[in-house]
């Protein structure tokens, strides 16, 4: 008899409609101190404010792709399943790679909710960087422009301090304009994620919803 894996067993269980959200995370060298250790509480606050959450709990799924090197270190689960990753500051800035990852991951989990007859909202990918790719991004930002036009995904694009080049991040984001973290303020960037999710859960599928305003960005 063949036995279900953990995703399957879980949409079964939770015919939920899901909210997937994936966290492109630079964690090459520059994050080292202050920013790396911020930014690892910040992923904490979004888990455990989504997780408070009755609704949003049983509808976001999240994955967490870092880069430096390159690794799908978080696969999609329910936002309270599984630890989140450790993360450590090494490595080059491989930002191309590290999105059509997160691409990759996301087509495998929307596949799965279609097996199992589950919807889903449109994906989310945060892509946060502080600096600049050591890669191409010319295969990621054909790729993700693609989607953003056919609704088939929203990028966050979210640069760390003045080395970061907003426009790069505006080739990876689709049109949405990227915008530009004011000092280390990682927690109330995740606490603002979380809220969004949170309103996106409890609305139809497909619908468009308002966004609070972020006031973590620098303007």
């Amino acid at each position: 008899m063949n036995t279900l894996d953990f995703h399957d067993r879980d949409l079964v269980t939770n015919p939920t409609p899901r909210v997937p959200v994936a966290l492109v995370l630079d964690t090459s060298t520059s994050m080292q101190g202050a920013p790396i250790a911020e930014l690892e509480r910040g992923v904490e606050v979004f888990r455990e404010a989504v997780a408070a959450d009755e609704v949003a709990r049983a509808a976001v799924e999240l994955a967490v792709v870092t880069f430096g090197p390159t690794r799908l270190a978080r696969d999609f689960a329910p936002i309270d399943d599984h630890a989140l990753p450790a993360l450590a500051a090494n490595g080059d800035t491989p930002m191309g790679n590290a999105v059509l990852l997160a691409l990759d991951a996301l087509e495998r989990r929307k596949a799965e909710y279609r097996g199992a007859g589950v919807d889903y909202y449109q994906p989310w990918l945060v892509l946060m960087t502080d600096g600049q790719p050591t890669d191409s991004i010319d295969a990621a930002a054909a790729r993700t422009t693609a989607l953003v036009q056919a609704r088939k995904v929203t990028v966050f694009p979210i640069g760390i301090g003045a080395g970061a080049d907003l426009a790069v991040l505006a080739r990876l984001s689709g049109g949405r304009e990227p915008l530009r973290l004011s000092g280390l303020r990682f927690a109330d960037f995740f606490q603002w994620l979380s809220r969004s999710v949170a309103r996106v859960s409890q609305s139809v599928p497909g619908a468009k919803v308002a966004l609070p305003p972020p006031g973590w960005a620098e303007v």
